[in-house]
């Protein structure tokens, strides 16, 4: 049998080399400068926003609801919107580092108090911004006239109406899916690709309903604000386990294993 013709063969970025790469971008990010992360976290807390606002004008203006194909796969695509925003722009998103910033200390460059540094700041910033995002289009509301807080307090009780079990297993599930996407990005090189990377694994979560610590920060502060049904409590319970579930799933299922894998020899 002849060789493959060059032309058509596709070259793949070695494993070795993405962890290399996955483990400089955490070391840059774990040794940045507070201010900096604090002002990037914030930013996409906000950005991620458009995606829970985007989803909740479409459920407005369709006729079909949750359970049916063609407003799941809307509802699903619109909520990938704000992950796009946040990073394409290469803002600071927590579910990013839970597999990210895990890799520079596995291998001995960074300190375990260092991490949580890094996890802390990213988080409570994503965290306030989200909040600032969600008061600043609460207010707008009686103005804009493009959803209505039936809307927003459907898409809040899709993530609050489980038990605590599910919240913490499906947030595992969620911060899984968020390293996958940091380790595939890493791999990507055109924009396209990283474009569809990127809507393929976030428009998952949406389609699985599964809970993201920081767009469902939005989510179901949304519905707190405008749902008589969701309280702060809810809140509280949602934003604790998922955030525990999300570091879980990307530090161990991701950081952890990828890491693992790759420095005993995989390819």
């Amino acid at each position: 049998m002849g060789d493959a013709d060059p032309a058509t063969t596709v070259e793949q970025t070695p494993a070795p080399d993405i962890l290399e790469s996955l483990i400089e971008s955490g070391l840059h990010e774990i040794e940045r400068e507070r201010t900096g992360l604090l002002l990037s976290g914030f930013s996409a807390g906000l950005d991620i926003g458009f995606g829970p606002l985007l989803m909740a004008v479409l459920l407005t203006l369709t006729e079909g609801g949750y359970g049916d194909l063609g407003t799941e796969l809307l509802l699903a695509s619109a909520y990938a919107v704000g992950f796009i925003f946040v990073i394409i722009a290469r803002s600071e998103l927590f579910t990013e580092h839970t597999a990210l910033a895990v890799m520079p200390v596995l291998d001995g460059r960074a300190s375990f108090r260092k991490l949580m540094r890094l996890w802390g700041l990213v988080w409570a910033s994503n965290i306030v911004g989200g909040a600032v995002f969600t008061a600043f289009i609460v207010t707008l509301m009686p103005n804009l006239g493009v959803a209505t807080p039936e809307a927003f307090g459907t898409i809040a009780h899709k993530l609050v109406d489980h038990d605590l079990t599910w919240l913490f297993v499906a947030g595992i599930l969620a911060g899984w899916l968020m390293g996958l996407l940091a380790w595939l990005l890493a791999a990507a090189q055109e924009t396209t690709s990283r474009l569809l990377i990127i809507w393929l694994v976030t428009a998952s979560i949406g389609l699985l309903h599964l809970p993201h610590s920081i767009a469902g920060n939005i989510e179901v502060l949304f519905g707190v604000f405008l749902s008589p049904e969701v309280s702060v409590f809810d809140y509280a319970k949602f934003l604790v386990l998922a955030t525990l579930g999300n570091a879980i799933g990307g530090g161990v299922f991701v950081g952890i294993l990828k890491y693992g894998h790759v420095t005993r020899g995989g390819g």
